[in-house]
């Protein structure tokens, strides 16, 4: 590592450092439940998984209205989606991107086995944002797998391997409830968003604005995979089971909000509550009981 005279990193780590820090602004300007649930990992794990959300949160952005906002047409949206995957996977390859964020992604990825598996599928279900408006049963699965799924198990990768010598795979039942986990996050967010998906984006994910709704039957789903989620919890490494927790108990909380709530407003949990929930994680409770 290179250094000043007084100390102070110079050279890669200090470009390391700021693109870590770099990452870190993203999700504090984005997400502040993922803030709080972030606090709770231990220090091993918790730059690396703001690393991971930072480069989602990222791509989510460029389908999600700003790249449309600045004037891009939607094949121009396409190619800068498509270049941004180009530039992670040779990120991966190389060690370095002039992108901070990337090159956040790409140090975690390296270090903790994040590869074009996880990769490619994200990214595909990013572009059909671009291209699809209405999901059936397949789709939405498709979808949910690339968007949602693969996220949760780039997060066990780091869960696992962050810090090691070398990168290993996780146990079958902590990637069962890594899937699980994201499914219900992201159905969970589809259903709080329905209306901001449908009358501003013009996305149908959950075919609920279709006759026939099946928002019980999608209610029902969630609670299934938050209960198969809970069981694989206490399998994680003690520095990561607290925000894990903290994080499956705010979204079973918005579950039960949304099973009570069918009016346009969109559904939250008080900061009280979160505070409550996370306060409760931090103790070391289990997570809380979904019945499924």
């Amino acid at each position: 590592m290179k250094t000043t005279h007084r100390g102070e990193a110079t050279g890669l780590s200090l470009y390391d450092r700021a693109a870590e820090d770099a990452a870190a602004t993203v999700i504090a300007h984005y997400s502040t439940s993922f803030g709080l649930a972030c606090r709770l990992l231990g220090p091993r794990p918790r730059p690396h998984v703001r690393n991971v959300y930072a480069l989602v949160r990222v791509a989510d952005e460029v389908v999600d209205g700003p790249a449309e906002e600045a004037g891009l047409s939607p094949e121009a949206t396409s190619e800068v989606l498509d270049q941004l995957e180009h530039e992670v996977m040779a990120a991966i390859s190389r060690g370095f991107s002039a992108n901070l964020v990337v090159h956040a992604f790409a140090r975690t990825a390296r270090e903790c086995g994040i590869g074009e598996d996880l990769v490619a599928p994200f990214f595909a279900s990013m572009r059909t944002d671009l291209t699809t408006s209405s999901h059936d049963a397949a789709s939405h699965d498709a979808y949910v797998y690339g968007s949602a799924e693969v996220v949760g198990l780039m997060c066990l990768q780091v869960f696992v391997n962050a810090g090691a010598p070398r990168p290993v795979a996780p146990a079958p039942d902590l990637v069962e409830g890594a899937r699980r986990l994201g499914a219900a996050f992201q159905d969970v967010n589809f259903l709080r968003d329905l209306n901001h998906d449908g009358q501003v984006l013009g996305r149908d994910y959950l075919g609920l604005s279709q006759p026939g709704d099946q928002r019980a039957a999608v209610l029902d789903r969630i609670d299934a995979d938050l209960a198969a989620a809970a069981r694989a919890i206490p399998a994680l490494p003690p520095d990561c089971r607290r925000a894990v927790t903290a994080a499956h108990d705010l979204f079973a909380e918005l579950a039960t909000r949304l099973r009570a709530d069918h009016g346009d407003a969109r559904v939250r949990v008080p900061d009280a509550v979160k505070a409550r929930l996370a306060a409760r994680a931090m103790l070391g409770f289990a997570p809380r009981e979904v019945r499924a």
